[in-house]
């Protein structure tokens, strides 16, 4: 039997920072109802809800800030994409009729520690 292919490190980074995003969620009263959503249109890293209101959370995490901001990377294509995923989800839950939001979360691990940044109402996409 194979050993397991080597994670890519980028891949444990994202990872790890969609563990410090939903401990960070969880700390300010959301509650975390789906994780790592897939559809054909993309993904959503988290979803949550704040009251009755659902929260669709782009997770960016990054060792350095030393080019730009992990939230800088959700670029307009991709918020249309984070947008057909979350109207996805929405009809699959049967909350169509239900407010939402996109939010983004940044995460930069820089010597062993990890900073987080929630922006709340990061972008409202025009799909």
């Amino acid at each position: 039997m194979e050993p397991p292919p080597e994670i890519d490190p980028r891949h444990r980074l994202g990872l790890a920072g969609e563990a410090v995003a939903e401990r960070h969620l969880t700390s300010v009263g959301l509650r975390v109802v789906a994780r790592r959503f897939r559809t054909r249109w993309g993904e959503v890293d988290l979803v949550a809800c704040e009251g009755d209101l659902v929260v669709f959370v782009e997770v960016k995490s990054r060792s350095t800030t030393s080019f730009a901001t992990p939230g800088e990377a959700v670029t307009r294509a991709k918020q249309r994409r984070l947008a057909r995923a979350a109207q996805a989800f929405l009809t699959r839950a049967g909350w169509s009729e239900r407010a939402c939001r996109f939010d983004v979360v940044e995460v930069v691990a820089e010597n062993g520690r990890a900073r987080v940044r929630h922006i709340r109402d990061a972008f409202r996409p025009d799909v």
